[in-house]
């Protein structure tokens, strides 16, 4: 049985039967922040005992998360946090690159006073995460890592390529979780200011290329 004290999922029954978009978001942080490590096990009697619902619920839950890539679901085994390999890794970044490099050039040709407004959600967001930082937080500072990739791609304004830009910073985060050599893994916060100012000068070709600088030094952890 998944033990709820080292899953990072407490128990919440008495809150009333929950959604499953709001469970799926509990587990997904739970991921995300590195408090569910890749090949742990998530039995369906924990998840009911944990959020108070029914099998049918969580098993919603757990396909969703599949279809996702986040989790594996393994015939007479059950569900476990997705491992991804050392070449999936790989294609996963490949993919940041090329979604990334646009979605970097978008936000940094954005007209006035768009720009003014994306570059403020940017320096909030910078903000969050010196916090985390100063706070010694690591799973925060995980999740806002990977929630700055995502933001740059929803300010971009192309919301298909906002959604696949998100699962795939979670899947990324997986595969440097499974495979990562160095502990330095985690996004720079200098390499993102670095991006942001980059857009608010509306230096598009520099943005892309402190992008392509920052993925590029995440992903060696995982070819080391």
């Amino acid at each position: 049985m998944l033990d709820i004290e080292y899953s990072g999922l407490s128990s919440n029954k008495n809150s009333g039967l929950q959604t499953e978009r709001e469970i799926f978001e509990r587990i997904l942080g739970a991921i995300a922040e590195r408090r569910l490590p890749p090949g742990t096990k998530l039995t369906e009697e924990s998840l009911v005992d944990i959020f108070g619902v029914t099998r049918a619920r969580v098993r919603k839950v757990l396909l969703l998360l599949s279809q996702r890539g986040l989790i594996a679901l393994e015939p007479n085994r059950g569900a476990f946090v997705a491992q991804p390999s050392q070449a999936e890794s790989i294609a996963l970044f490949h993919a940041r690159r090329v979604i990334e490099s646009e979605t970097a050039t978008l936000v940094a040709a954005l007209p006035e006073p768009a720009r003014t407004l994306a570059l403020a959600r940017l320096d909030a967001h910078l903000d969050e995460e010196a916090h985390a930082r100063a706070a010694e937080q690591p799973g925060a500072i995980i999740r806002l890592s990977g929630e700055f990739h995502r933001l740059v791609a929803e300010l971009a304004g192309n919301p298909v390529l906002t959604s696949i830009i998100e699962n795939l910073v979670w899947r990324t985060a997986l595969a440097l979780a499974t495979h990562a050599t160095r502990h330095d893994t985690d996004c720079s916060p200098s390499e993102h200011i670095a991006i942001v100012d980059a857009m608010r000068a509306g230096d598009g070709a520099m943005a892309v290329h402190l992008m392509m600088h920052h993925l590029d030094h995440i992903v060696l952890s995982v070819q080391e």
